[in-house]
């Protein structure tokens, strides 16, 4: 793509809500600047070497306008293709089309990428319907604020045609407008709008922490405070309002309302967190290894150009298979050099990466780890055989030290490294264990444990431990072996040692939990 800014709907909240355009900006970009609100998940779009900048930490405290305005353009003008992400859609109340005129004018080449409103997409997801042909014909869709004020630079009430809002009758949404909730209803109710009509507020929708409170327009102000509940929300005013009891739909997933973290590195998280999402929980992304090089670029290299040479490959991981492949392909190689050779993997997702390279293996255990694997390889001959393993640094032994028992030759080399992030938010993490706000660790490897460990720290492992909340929960033994040699009390461990599995058993665990941990 030649240089320019892409002005990208992010949608209201939920990842799986982008739309396919705008993943594919995100996926090109070589800046990317985005909103406070955006969820951390969405970023998992971007390519690693982008630079990501944040314009504030809320919206008191964020960029003004024109410095927003003068990255984008200095951007462009460096070369670079940018994507400014916004929530929702960038042309309602986003100040889209204030930044298209600000790039019109500096010249700057733009486009616009739509994205779903939270005005739609909220209320859909707390089971509130805009229209029904019992109810509204006509949606109004309403700022909740005024610009800042001159002279005291606060939010102010709305400055809106109430008598003109109430008497058009239909369905009223006000984004941004928790902030002034109690002034919008006054003056809703003083122009006339019956004080029994149905109001919904609507906290962090479409996400696993969507808060939802039903009120009338004289009460609804209290009951949102009484709940606690503020920024970012939206306002349903009408009728349609009480179809909620029998539309609601999201909140009735197993894990809504749950909080879980997933500590798999960020370009392999997307799969468990998309299978607990589907499941209604609000996923915390703390990736606690990253995908690094291996330390001797130079063995991987060799060894791969002398995998023909080999009777059996031996894949223990998806990383494995993709840092295999990733060194093939830049030798310019052709699959067909490895006609002779038998494959093996020691899991699905491992098969899975080597059938997206049109590659099947002849050896799949029943049991996925070492143990398995080994006793897959029972009915073959292997005293001779060269077996390569290509596979992360610091792996266990076992699996080497058997083949080799049997009469095999092993080549074990390493792929790649499992190393700690270095943008890891401890902190957050470490205020929302203290705030007691997550329900669920989930760990996918003993790297994964042990790196966790690490970034926190042994106090904050013993406080876990003490506590005993939130869950912890590990794809297989293996990985929950390690976790009890750090002091964590593993809960949660499914019978088959995948990502789904392990999601499925986080669905059963909270099912079963007792009333009051529900």
């Amino acid at each position: 793509m030649s240089p320019r800014v892409y002005l990208v709907g992010a949608g209201p909240g939920d990842p799986g809500l982008l739309t396919l355009r705008a993943a594919r900006c995100l996926a090109v970009a070589d800046v990317v600047v985005h909103d406070y609100l955006l969820g951390p998940r969405l970023l998992e779009h971007v390519r690693p070497e982008a630079e990501v900048i944040a314009v504030g930490r809320s919206h008191d405290e964020r960029l003004d306008q024109a410095a927003i305005e003068a990255i984008l353009i200095g951007r462009v003008r460096a070369g670079k293709t940018v994507v400014r992400l916004k929530n929702g859609d960038p042309f309602l109340f986003g100040r889209g089309g204030e930044e298209a005129e600000a790039l019109s004018r500096a010249g700057v080449p733009f486009e616009i990428v739509p994205g779903i409103s939270s005005a739609l997409a909220v209320p859909a997801y707390a089971g509130i319907p805009l229209t029904h042909r019992d109810h509204a014909s006509l949606v109004t869709i309403v700022t909740g604020h005024q610009a800042r004020s001159p002279a005291s630079g606060q939010l102010g009430p709305p400055s809106l045609p109430w008598d003109a809002l109430v008497r058009q009758g239909g369905t009223l949404v006000f984004l941004m407008g928790m902030r002034q909730l109690p002034a919008i209803m006054t003056a809703l109710v003083a122009h006339g709008l019956p004080a029994a009509t149905p109001v919904a507020a609507v906290q962090w929708g479409t996400t696993g922490g969507q808060a939802t409170v039903i009120a009338t327009a004289t009460t609804i102000a209290d009951r949102v405070r009484a709940e606690g509940l503020g920024p970012p929300g939206v306002v349903v005013v009408g009728s349609v309002v009480g179809l909620r009891d029998r539309v609601r739909w999201f909140e009735a997933r197993p894990l809504f309302g749950r909080r879980v973290v997933v500590t798999r590195p960020r370009a392999q998280a997307g799969g468990l967190a998309d299978l607990l999402e589907e499941q209604g929980a609000e996923v915390i992304p703390f990736p606690t290894i990253a995908i690094a090089s291996p330390p001797e670029p130079d063995a991987l290299a060799r060894a791969v150009d002398a995998a023909a040479e080999y009777d059996w490959i031996v894949f223990t991981s998806a990383n494995g298979v993709r840092a295999f492949f990733d060194r093939f392909a830049a030798g310019e190689r052709d699959l067909r050099e490895l006609a002779r050779v038998r494959l093996a993997v020691i899991g699905p997702e491992t098969a899975n990466e080597l059938r997206r390279r049109l590659l099947r293996p002849a050896v799949q255990p029943a049991e996925y780890r070492a143990e398995g694997l080994l006793a897959a390889f029972a009915a073959e001959e292997l005293r001779g055989a060269r077996i390569l393993l290509p596979r992360a640094a610091g792996a266990r032994a076992i699996l080497p030290e058997t083949l080799r028992a049997r009469g095999a030759q092993v080549d074990e080399v390493i792929a790649y490294r499992a190393v700690p992030p270095l943008d890891a938010d401890v902190d957050g993490l470490r205020a929302a264990l203290e705030a007691g706000r997550l329900d669920a660790l989930t760990f996918t490897s003993s790297s994964t444990v042990r790196n966790f460990g690490a970034l926190l720290g042994e106090a904050e492992l013993k406080r876990l431990v003490r506590d005993g909340r939130p869950v912890v929960a590990c794809i297989g033994p293996v990985t929950a072996a390690t976790a009890r040699e750090c002091g964590l009390p593993v809960t949660v461990v499914p019978r088959t040692y995948t990502a789904a599995a392990l999601a499925a058993a986080l669905v059963d665990h909270f099912r079963q939990a007792p009333a009051g941990e529900r």
